[in-house]
């Protein structure tokens, strides 16, 4: 197996892994929460299940015919750029948040294909933050970090040579 092949092979894997922990959070949210809620951190942070049919913090409430569309379209676009990185050690962070997207937006994708919503679970009563689940910790912090990378790590030329990079 080639290098690159090989190195396709991980992400493709770690993807699946993030999927799948997603995935295993929320089946036991669905079934150990419809109980009621557990107190994790009394008055700070608790699971609270609770079903989403927008976006983050309820955007789009109703409208999941355009995460139908919308997700896919997305997570084509991404991966189109991971396919682009450079084969090189220095964009391998870039490569971890791209797969780290593709696989928050994949986990969100499969409840709403299911179950035409997405599970919530986890909620900060102390700042009443809007419940959230595994799935939105990926995005969230992948979105942070590929910030981080771009205003501090990456030098301009090398984020252009990889975005004008010829196929």
């Amino acid at each position: 197996m080639s290098s690159k092949k090989r190195y396709y092979s991980l992400f493709i894997i770690y993807m699946a892994v993030l999927v799948i922990f997603d995935q295993i959070t929320k089946l036991i949210a669905r079934t150990t929460l419809s109980a009621g809620d557990i107190d994790i951190i009394p008055g700070v942070l608790q699971l609270h299940l609770l079903y989403n049919t927008g976006a983050a913090f309820s955007i789009l409430t109703g409208k999941t015919i355009v995460f139908y569309v919308l997700t896919p379209v997305i997570a084509a676009v991404i991966i189109y750029f991971f396919i682009r990185l450079p084969f090189e050690k220095k964009y391998l962070p870039m490569a971890f948040v791209l797969t780290s997207l593709v696989a928050g937006a994949t986990g969100n994708y499969i409840d709403r294909l299911v179950f035409s919503k997405v599970t919530d679970f986890i909620y900060f009563s102390i700042i009443n933050f809007p419940v959230f689940n595994v799935a939105d910790i990926y995005v969230t912090i992948s979105v942070i970090v590929l910030l981080v990378l771009i205003l501090f790590y990456y030098k301009d030329e090398e984020l252009s040579a990889w975005i004008k990079k010829k196929s």
